[in-house]
C-alpha cells in the first residue's frame, strides 16, 4: 500500500490517494470522521479548531460501503477557505496586498529553509504545506488503515505521558480500558491527578504566551509474529515504524520499548526472556523490546513512543530577520496552539496505524480481504505448530 496528500493549510482542501487497499474491506465515513474529530480536541488547541468541523468525502474507491480494490481519495475540505480564496487564488493577482506576502521567517519553523530551498521570495508558499494542519488528511488515511487492521483483531490505542515538566504514572490498563480512559482525558492521559497538572500548566504557558511540548506513546495489541524482516535496513519495521513517527510535524525523536532507558541498565535487564504460554506458543516473560526484534513484532504488543517539540509559533516571539531588509524583527504571529500533544498523540496513532497495515499487507497481501484472511489464518495455524 501507499499514498499521497496534497493541499495547503489554507486552501480549499486537503487530499489523499490511497492505492493498495484490498477489495470488500467494510469502510465506514462515520469511523474516519470519529478520528478527525478526535485529533480538534485537547486542552491547548487554539482558535483554528473552533473554525474547523473536519468531515471526510470519500470520492473514489468505495461502493456501497466496500472497497473495491480501485485508489481511494479521500478529501478534508478547510471550513476557513471562504477568507483565504483571494489570498491562495490558483489564478495570477496584481495586487501585492491580497497576496499577504510573508517576508519574515518565523523561528522552529520550515519558513526559511523552505524559501531558501525553493527559491520563494513569499514563505507563504512553504509554510501553507509545512503546517500541521496536513496532519487532518493523514489522521483520515489512518483512520482507513485502522479499519483494515480490525479485521485482524489489532487495536492501536495512544496516550500522553508528558506535557512540559508534568510526567504521568505508568498505569497498567489493557488497550480497551486505555482507550475509554484517555478519551475522558482532555489531555489524553490515563493519570488524573498528571491530567489536571498538566491542564494548569498549559493555561500557564498560554497566560505566558509560551508553549508546551511533551512525549506520546502509541501501543498496538494483537500482532502476529513475523511482521516486517531483518533481511534489509529499509524493511525493518522498528526502522518504519520510527520514520513515521518522526515525520509527524514538530517531532524530534522516537524510542521504541524501553528506548534510551536501555543504555542505563545490563544487558540482563534489557533483553526478554522466551517462555512458552499455556497454549504452548512462545512469549516473552517482558516486553522490554517493545513488541520488536531483529526488525520483525515477535508477538508481543509494539510500543512506541515520540517526542513532540513546543509550537514555535509563539505570542511572546523570538527575534529573526526579514528577508528584504535584513533587520532584526520579533517573528509574526501565526494562530497556533499553546499545546498540541494531545492532538498529536491521535496523529501518531494514525500513523503506526498505517505502517502496520502497511505491514500485513506485505505478508498477507491479497487483491481482497478474503484472500488475506486466509493467508492469515494459514500462517497463524503453521506458528502455532512451530
Amino acid at each position: 500500500m501507499r499514498y499521497l496528500t496534497a493541499g495547503e493549510s489554507h486552501g480549499p482542501q486537503l487530499t489523499a490517494i490511497i492505492e493498495g487497499v484490498p477489495s470488500n474491506l467494510p469502510l465506514s465515513i462515520e469511523k474516519i470522521n470519529e478520528q478527525l474529530l478526535r485529533r480538534m480536541k485537547g486542552h491547548g488547541r487554539g482558535r483554528r479548531m473552533q473554525i474547523e468541523k473536519d468531515e471526510v468525502k470519500i470520492v473514489a474507491g468505495v461502493r456501497h460501503g466496500k472497497t473495491t480494490g480501485a485508489p481511494i481519495c479521500l478529501v478534508v475540505e478547510n471550513k476557513d477557505w471562504t477568507h483565504w480564496e483571494k489570498i491562495m487564488s490558483v489564478e495570477p493577482i496584481d495586487d501585492e496586498e491580497d497576496k499577504r506576502r510573508v517576508a519574515r521567517p518565523r523561528p522552529g519553523h520550515a519558513d526559511l529553509n523552505g524559501a531558501l530551498k525553493y527559491n520563494q521570495r513569499d514563505m507563504r508558499n512553504i509554510l501553507e504545506r509545512s503546517s500541521a494542519r496536513e496532519t487532518a488528511i493523514r489522521v483520515a488515511v489512518g483512520a482507513v488503515a485502522r479499519q483494515l487492521l480490525e479485521q485482524f483483531d489489532i487495536v492501536v490505542a495512544g496516550q500522553v505521558l508528558r506535557i512540559g515538566e508534568v510526567e504521568a504514572k505508568r498505569l497498567q490498563l489493557d488497550l480497551k480500558e486505555l482507550i475509554r480512559v484517555t478519551e475522558e482525558s482532555p489531555v489524553r492521559c490515563a493519570d488524573p491527578e498528571a491530567t489536571q497538572k498538566m491542564m494548569d500548566l498549559i493555561d500557564k504557558a498560554k497566560a505566558d504566551g509560551d508553549s508546551l511540548g511533551g512525549i506520546v506513546e502509541v501501543q498496538a495489541d494483537g500482532l502476529p509474529v513475523g511482521l516486517g524482516t531483518h533481511v534489509q535496513w529499509d524493511r525493518k519495521l522498528d526502522g518504519r515504524l520510527a520514520q513515521a513517527v518522526m515525520s509527524i510535524q514538530a517531532f524530534k525523536g522516537v524510542e521504541i520499548g524501553i528506548g534510551f532507558e536501555a543504555a542505563e541498565r545490563p544487558g540482563s535487564q534489557v533483553h526478554d526472556e522466551i517462555i512458552l504460554n499455556e497454549q504452548g506458543t512462545y512469549t516473552r516473560g517482558t516486553n522490554r523490546a517493545g513488541g520488536l526484534e531483529g526488525g520483525m513484532t515477535n508477538g508481543m504488543p509494539v510500543v512506541v513512543r515520540g517526542v513532540m517539540k513546543p509550537i514555535p509559533t509563539l505570542y511572546k516571539p523570538l527575534n529573526s530577520v526579514d528577508i528584504d531588509t535584513k533587520e532584526p524583527f520579533a517573528a509574526s504571529i501565526e494562530r497556533s496552539d499553546s499545546c498540541a500533544v494531545p492532538a498529536a498523540s491521535v496523529v501518531a496513532e494514525a500513523v503506526v496505524c498505517w505502517t502496520l497495515a502497511e505491514a500485513i499487507m506485505e505478508k498477507f497481501g491479497g487483491d481482497s480481504l478474503e484472500e488475506m484472511k486466509d493467508n492469515y489464518k494459514r500462517y497463524v495455524e503453521y506458528v502455532e505448530r512451530f
